[in-house]
Order: C-alpha cells, then sequence, then structure tokens
C-alpha cells in the first residue's frame, strides 16, 4: 500500500474526497465526516451481529444524528458522536441485553 508524504493511503483520500462531495451534494456542508469513527462503527456492528449490520448501523446513526441537530443546539458532528456512542454500546452486548433491554424502548411504546 502506498502512503503519500501526508500520511493517508490513496484509499484515505478517494473516501476522504467522496466523503466531501456527498457531503455537498446531500447539502449538509457543515458536517465533517469522522471516517475513523464511521469505519469503527461498521467493524463493531458486524462483529457484533453480521456484515449486513455495518450499513443499517450507519444509516441508524447517521438518522438519529440529523434528528438531533434539527432539534436542539448540538453540532452536527455533537450529534452523530452521541448516537454513535449508543450504537457502540448496543455492539458490546451482541443481539441479547444491553442498554434497550431495560424500560421503555423494549416494548414498543
Amino acid at each position: 500500500m502506498t502512503v503519500n508524504p501526508e500520511g493517508s493511503c490513496p484509499a484515505d483520500q478517494d473516501l476522504a474526497h467522496w466523503s466531501q462531495r456527498l457531503t455537498q451534494a446531500l447539502q449538509i456542508l457543515d458536517l465533517k465526516v469522522d471516517q475513523q469513527l464511521v469505519a469503527r462503527l461498521a467493524a463493531e456492528s458486524s462483529r457484533a451481529v453480521n456484515a449486513q449490520a455495518a450499513p443499517v448501523t450507519a444509516l441508524l446513526v447517521g438518522y438519529a444524528a440529523g434528528l438531533r441537530a434539527h432539534g436542539s443546539s448540538a453540532s452536527p458532528q455533537e450529534s452523530v458522536e452521541s448516537a454513535a456512542d449508543v450504537a457502540l454500546r448496543l455492539c458490546e452486548h451482541g443481539t441479547e441485553g444491553g442498554p434497550d433491554s431495560e424500560g421503555w424502548s423494549s416494548t414498543a411504546q
């Protein structure tokens, strides 16, 4: 793998470029994509559940972050970090247990 002088490989550069293009196209210019966090979410959810959990987790974390950022004074980055933290805590428990196993969240209320 070739690494450029800035320390990133071409794949990282391609992903950064894609992320920038996509955020511009989606008109979410105030979001700097944390590629390491997204990769960690994908890896952890794949490990905890299965490979299909990675894109579903990314979608749901993004959706939750968007709702939070829209309805509060939280920045987009704070909203993503908060939603990602919830998802990563669930990943620690796999498909059973975890922070959603108690209270109303498991009762479809």
